[in-house]
């Protein structure tokens, strides 16, 4: 089967043809670390997490590259708000932004390069530009003058003359108001870097450009980002990489915004919900379940509502995992290939409502298997359902899952589990001298508190419910 992606610049979907047979170039436009993320940022990176299991799956060898800007306005905006230095601030937020990815599952990137070092690759760009005609120096800043590349706004299809760039503050020397900054003169109080031009720091589209070109070379197969990218970040990032000589990217993926009330998530609008804080109040795994599962052209409208709906659908998940996995007496290893109508559904520009739609049935059949006393169907289903969610980053079998919140969690289960242990068995007592109210009673105390009761052929088992 070949896989198949909704390509921006064609404004269609297209087969996937890597350059190289076998291999898969992704470059992510990754954090801006002027401050902590929110979980709208952490969704770009979720989606091409689960771009790239799949890719793995499908027997890719994959590079994958997210770059951190450590270096830009806003960075040195903040700095001088917070009257901090601005690389304590970028590296702060830096581990933020990883902390989290990691909670929430994330694969490590092949490499995480920073702009500021990359410096000198940026020079090295800027002076064949400027060799080339496509750039020029003005007052010790550094422009791309975008009327030398004839292809520019392609990517977003807009029309030259219709568009507006408005003039920076400080930045002088412009032929036109629509050439954009590749690299900006210093000004005093700001960090700077010695070039040909003069001192001076870089503009956030010279950095992905040339960071992208040293990793992966003159042409690549991916890349990606936000909605809110494609301009002008990226219609600059194709220009400087174009106009230098470079292929630059075959394929162009962009995902969709977290909203609230309709608006995409962002700091501006003070309507964002820091990563950091929803981990303390939901499980990771069940944030990663409701960011990740939704189509990755779809924007999802954030609600607690939507993030309960959430929780209840992978524990129905969970419970039937936990269920096999008793009846087995032991694990049961992923199947070394998902059905073939998840396999259709994920290489159909990555299907993941689709795909989440056979684990759901799989995981049904599982149930009547498990029903019926038929261990075996169980088992082969719980393997399939394994090979599905590893693909999507949701085995809570998976060691990243095992023991999530860390030894002090598997602490407090093991002593939630006494304590509950002693209240099913009074239970069980009560049902043994057929005091039924007294039985009921209790099971209705326990799913009062949050904690669902399963009678099984092995006594009665509990689970956390949805809050």
């Amino acid at each position: 089967m070949t896989i198949r992606l909704y390509d921006t610049s064609a404004r269609q979907i297209r087969d996937f043809i890597p350059l190289t047979a076998g291999c898969v170039s992704i470059y992510l436009c990754g954090a801006t670390v002027q401050a902590a993320p929110h979980i709208g940022h952490i969704r770009s990176g979720l989606n091409f997490d689960i771009l790239r299991r799949w890719f793995e799956h499908r027997g890719y060898d994959v590079t994958f590259i997210r770059n951190v800007t450590d270096i830009d306005d806003k960075i040195i905006t903040k700095s001088r708000e917070q009257g901090r230095a601005w690389w304590s601030i970028g590296y702060e937020n830096e581990r933020a932004f990883n902390d989290g990815y990691s909670a929430l599952g994330c694969l490590p990137p092949t490499y995480e390069p920073r702009a500021t070092g990359h410096v000198p690759e940026m020079i090295e760009m800027m002076r064949g530009l400027i060799e080339r005609g496509h750039a020029y120096e003005a007052d010790g800043s550094v422009y791309f003058d975008v009327r030398s590349y004839p292809d520019y706004l392609q990517l977003s299809n807009q029309d030259i003359d219709d568009l507006r760039q408005p003039t920076e503050d400080g930045i002088t020397g412009k032929r036109d108001p629509r050439d954009f900054a590749m690299w900006k003169a210093t000004k005093p109080g700001e960090p700077d870097w010695e070039t040909p031009w003069g001192r001076g720091r870089p503009g956030w589209h010279l950095e992905c450009s040339a960071m992208a070109h040293k990793y992966l070379g003159p042409a690549f197969d991916i890349h990606g980002g936000g909605l809110d990218l494609i301009f002008p970040h990226h219609e600059n990032e194709i220009a400087q990489a174009k106009a230098y000589g470079d292929d630059f990217a075959q394929y162009w993926v962009h995902n969709a915004w977290v909203t609230m009330s309709g608006e995409k998530m962002s700091k501006s609008l003070g309507n964002s919900v820091l990563v950091s804080e929803m981990v303390k109040r939901w499980r990771p795994i069940v944030l990663r379940y409701y960011l990740g599962t939704p189509h990755y052209r779809s924007m999802i409208e954030y609600s607690e509502e939507a993030l309960r709906e959430a929780e209840s659908a992978f524990a129905r998940i969970e419970g039937f995992v936990q269920r096999v996995v008793e009846k087995a007496g032991g694990v049961v290893e992923p199947a070394a290939e998902v059905p073939p109508a998840f396999a259709e559904a994920m290489d159909d520009d990555l299907g993941v409502p689709q795909a989440l739609a056979v684990v759901h049935t799989t995981v049904r059949q599982g149930n009547s298997a498990l029903a019926a006393d038929d261990k075996e169907a169980a088992v082969a289903r719980l393997a399939e359902v394994r090979a599905m969610l590893g693909v999507l980053g949701l085995d809570p079998l998976d060691p990243h899952w095992i023991g999530e919140g860390g030894d002090r969690g598997e602490d407090l289960h093991g002593v939630v589990d006494t304590l509950v242990r002693m209240v099913l068995d009074q239970r069980e007592a009560a049902r043994g001298r057929k005091d039924w109210a007294t039985a009921d009673g209790i099971r209705d105390q326990l799913n009062q508190s949050g904690l669902n009761i399963e009678d099984g052929p092995q006594g009665p088992r509990w689970t956390l419910g949805p809050r």
